[in-house]
């Protein structure tokens, strides 16, 4: 067993999540013993609690726990990802490059396809992250990840082209300031057909897992959410603005309502899934994001839609161009 650590974050691990670093200086640790030790307040930083989602600052103090000597492994220090080559095929950088929706000096935005994650985890070698690198250009720092999606989501990815880039628009979905609008293909259709679903979120640890599960003392979770279009009563395009944004928390709450998202068995069961030709992948897609852009003003991007969803929406008679704001008409 170690002894109580306290570790001062470098330069090259400033604007570096509190979990990712921990993943670099310390590969024993689970995300699950490391959530359980930022629950319970042993792991903080500048003496205050923390959360794995923090990003940190140079200079500053982490206090680390006493550890099990398995789990006590730090990284060898070593030059940062930046510095390293990135090996990238031909064809790795054609796919990256070719999501591309939108590019500036600063901020680059993705089209991310479903199924592909957007970092790596247990048995995913294959990420947006680690494609990253194709994106670099004459840039002398690699893009860097702000949010993430779900690796059966597809959409709106937002990219920071420099350190500064990427800890404003980290920031802005910390602070809450984008605007972020989702369609999904839902089983059955929600009762009533618009309004707001509220309930508090927590993440548990199963025989099969981590999952989300409604929970009364959880955190907050909110999600407006409007009926673009019906396929009779068996399924709706629906539309959705998360108010806050915890983990798989569209999920959670279309099947809380009765009305999974199509392909979404892990919260949805059978019932997620259509009889008949329609696609049994997920139908979850992050259309458009309005953002606070680190020069000044806001940036809208909007994704098409992923291949799959598009051939449901063709199938069920849905068409994109019939789609108008109807949060716009709320007023908010």
């Amino acid at each position: 067993m170690s002894r109580v650590q306290h570790l001062t974050v470098s330069e090259q691990d400033a604007d570096q999540r509190l979990d990712r670093w921990f993943r670099a200086h310390f590969p024993g640790l689970t995300h699950v013993q490391l959530e359980k030790l930022l629950r319970k307040g042993d792991i903080r930083v500048d003496k205050k609690r923390a959360k794995a989602g923090d990003r940190l600052e140079a200079g500053q103090i982490v206090r680390i726990p006493p550890l099990p000597d398995d789990i006590y492994k730090p990284a060898p220090r070593e030059k940062t990802q930046d510095a390293l080559p990135q090996r990238l095929s031909e064809a790795d950088i054609a796919e990256i490059r070719g999501m591309i929706l939108h590019m500036d000096d600063e901020v680059i935005v993705l089209n991310k396809p479903a199924g592909l994650p957007t970092q790596g985890g247990s048995g995913q070698t294959r990420h947006v992250d680690g494609l990253l690198a194709g994106l670099r250009f004459d840039y002398p720092e690699k893009p860097r990840l702000v949010h993430r999606l779900d690796k059966d989501t597809s959409g709106v990815l937002v990219i920071g082209r420099t350190r500064q880039a990427a800890k404003h628009l980290a920031e802005a979905f910390k602070q809450r300031s984008t605007r972020k609008i989702y369609w999904a293909l839902l089983a059955g259709v929600p009762k009533p057909r618009q309004g707001s679903i509220s309930y508090n979120l927590t993440k548990i640890v199963t025989a099969n897992g981590e999952k989300v599960v409604v929970d009364r003392d959880g955190q907050k979770a909110i999600t407006d959410f409007s009926v673009i279009s019906m396929a009779a009563q068996k399924a709706c395009w629906v539309a959705f603005k998360p108010l806050t944004g915890r983990t798989h928390q569209l999920r959670v709450h279309s099947a809380a309502i009765g009305t999974p998202i199509v392909g979404d068995g892990k919260y949805g069961g059978s019932e997620a899934f259509l009889d008949g030709v329609i696609s049994k992948k997920m139908h979850l897609h992050a259309r458009e994001i309005t953002i606070s852009h680190p020069s000044g003003g806001e940036i809208t991007v909007t994704a098409p839609l992923d291949r799959h969803m598009a051939e449901s929406w063709k199938l069920l008679g849905f068409h994109e161009n019939d789609y108008e704001d109807p949060f716009a008409e709320w007023g908010f």
